[in-house]
């Protein structure tokens, strides 16, 4: 125990791609308190390096420098976790972006597209091809995505950005197919919107912490970054051993209730 927190990660590594803010970073900083060594895997070399920095000269926490779309900065990564740390349990495809706001699909340009699922469907195949060169011989790992509510229904983000995280949803359970002969859990998390700094200006929103749940159904509460952390510390845990192809939704049950149709409220 330490402040009252059972270390439900201890002896294990994680690696945290886009951990640099964000999601990423409440992550790495909650898999590190449960016990995680980590290695922050971002382009964002400052913000970096200061988490590591903040979470102790201990040296159980490392950053590598890697522009996801870039097999051989993801393949090192994986590598400098092999290296500092002697093995990989815990890999965190989280890296993510969007692309601008355009009226009309046909005002969407080709490079924002190839981008956006460059960076959020190639990334992660990358993160998981590179995870796996060195989870399938130890027979063991559980590799976890971010996807998205925008991977369960449309109209609330991009094209570009719905049809990357659909990607990550069916990559996921395809690779889960194929790793978990060998042992190796797949599986991904879809927020529902938070406030970080990739979306508060995608979204206009303010300084107050988010979208205030307005289409949601669970009423009295409002998503955090850290309620994405636990569902990845839960993914990536003993806890869930036998969970594998899985996409764990966590929008307040925002994708199950048509608002315009409910007979409730």
């Amino acid at each position: 125990m330490i402040s009252g927190l059972v270390r439900r990660l201890e002896g294990k590594v994680a690696l945290v791609t886009g951990g640099a803010t964000g999601i990423g970073e409440c992550t790495a900083r909650l898999l590190h308190r449960h016990g995680a060594k980590v290695v922050i895997a971002d382009v964002q070399d400052r913000l970096g390096r200061t988490i590591c920095h903040d979470l102790g000269p201990s040296g159980d926490c490392t950053f590598v420098h890697c522009d996801v779309t870039n097999e051989s900065h993801v393949r090192d990564a994986v590598d400098a976790a092999m290296s500092r740390f002697g093995k990989l349990d815990i890999m965190f495809n989280n890296a993510g972006v969007l692309d601008p706001k355009k009226p009309s699909l046909v005002e969407n340009e080709k490079s924002d597209f190839e981008r956006v699922l460059g960076v959020n469907a190639t990334g992660v195949f990358l993160g998981i091809k590179q995870a796996a060169r060195v989870m399938v011989p130890a027979r063991r790992g559980s590799i976890v995505n971010t996807a998205s509510v925008c991977g369960v229904l449309a109209g609330v983000a991009t094209h570009a950005y719905t049809a990357s995280k659909h990607a990550v949803v069916g990559l996921t359970k395809s690779a889960a197919v194929e790793l978990g002969m060998a042992g190796v859990r797949v599986n991904c998390v879809s927020p529902y919107v938070i406030n970080t700094p990739l979306t508060k200006e995608f979204f206009n929103l303010g300084d107050g912490g988010g979208t205030d749940n307005i289409y949601s159904n669970l009423k009295g509460m409002q998503i955090r970054a850290e309620d994405i952390a636990e569902a990845v510390v839960y993914l990536g845990s003993d806890e869930s051993r036998y969970v594998s192809g899985h996409n764990l939704v966590v929008d307040g049950g925002f994708t199950v209730l048509n608002k315009g149709l409910t007979i409730f409220g």
